[in-house]
């Protein structure tokens, strides 16, 4: 792994009786796609808040860059990018207003790359804010956050809402542009088909906990989705690590295993079956298990099932 652009060590958050974040730790290396997925309330704004200082982590530390965000906000900050679900953007100017206002901001603006963008995402540069649809908005948004070129770039549920035109447009084009000049780009999503697409690393959160992180060939290279046969029906039940599911009846079972905990060789022996099918596990299949997992109460980490 690369000098880690992101660096999160133990980090905790809690909202009254509510666990917003539980000890998560995990790093985004420089120059990746790290997609962070969850449903609704699994607690990625509230990472991406303390990434961006908004908030002082309670417990554990967050760095970007190697500096603090809350200590250190002026170092982070001019190094970052940010587009929120819903840009919060002057009604009253126009895009060309805007773009010169944020400018002054920023002096590494590349008035070039600014122009391109907003050629790239059609946009008229003399169109005021509150005349924009959400999904020109969120490319007006889009465009302020990039165009002083952000060795980071933090995107907090992009695409909701959007139509899937924007979505490719923001995902396929800017995404893969800046992680291929060297940046860095950081998103949420609670869409597993464009985590997919785009990510190198990804990142499973469900009700505040991290249950799954590390490359996105990794977690879905060791995520078997199996077919066994057994020589007659099994009917007892049986419990064995690095198993996540057990479906179906009779002779043939769907089987979702994890190489890192047991081999298949090792299955078969300890199932009394033979694999006639055997293929990766989707990504919808792989975060859903791990939920259900959390769900039960049970250690993600011990990957075990009983059926």
């Amino acid at each position: 792994m690369n000098e880690a652009a992101i660096s999160i060590e133990h980090l905790s958050r809690t909202f009254g009786e509510n666990n917003a974040l539980n000890d998560i730790s995990l790093a985004a290396p420089k120059g990746c796609v790290f997609g962070l997925v969850g449903a609704n309330g699994a607690g990625k704004s509230t990472l991406i808040k303390h990434i961006l200082g908004l908030w002082r982590a309670e417990a554990g530390s967050v760095s970007v860059f190697g500096d603090d965000p809350v200590s250190d906000p002026v170092s982070v900050l001019k190094r970052v990018g940010y587009l929120s679900e819903e840009p919060d953007l002057p009604g009253w100017m126009k895009i060309d207003e805007l773009m010169r206002y944020t400018q002054t901001f920023y002096p590494n603006w590349d008035d070039e790359y600014a122009e391109s963008l907003l050629q790239q995402f059609a946009l008229d540069k003399k169109a005021r804010i509150k005349t924009l649809s959400k999904g020109q908005r969120t490319k007006a948004a889009l465009l302020i956050a990039q165009a002083h070129r952000p060795e980071l770039l933090l995107l907090d549920e992009p695409s909701s809402g959007l139509d899937p035109i924007v979505r490719a447009d923001i995902l396929t084009e800017v995404i893969r542009t800046v992680a291929s000049e060297g940046r860095t780009v950081f998103f949420s999503s609670h869409f597993l088909d464009e985590i997919e697409r785009v990510s190198d690393y990804i990142a499973f959160l469900h009700q505040g906990q991290l249950v799954l992180c590390g490359s996105i060939d990794d977690v879905k290279g060791l995520h078997r989705n199996l077919t066994v046969r057994f020589d007659n029906e099994k009917a007892q039940k049986t419990s064995i690590q690095g198993i996540y599911s057990i479906k179906g009846s009779g002779r043939e079972r769907a089987v979702i295993c994890n190489l890192a905990k047991i081999s298949i060789e090792h299955l078969c022996s300890e199932l009394g079956c033979a694999v006639i099918e055997d293929g990766q596990a989707t990504l919808d299949e792989i975060f859903f298990l791990h939920a259900a997992l959390v769900l039960r109460a049970e250690d993600p980490r011990e990957n075990s099932v009983d059926w």
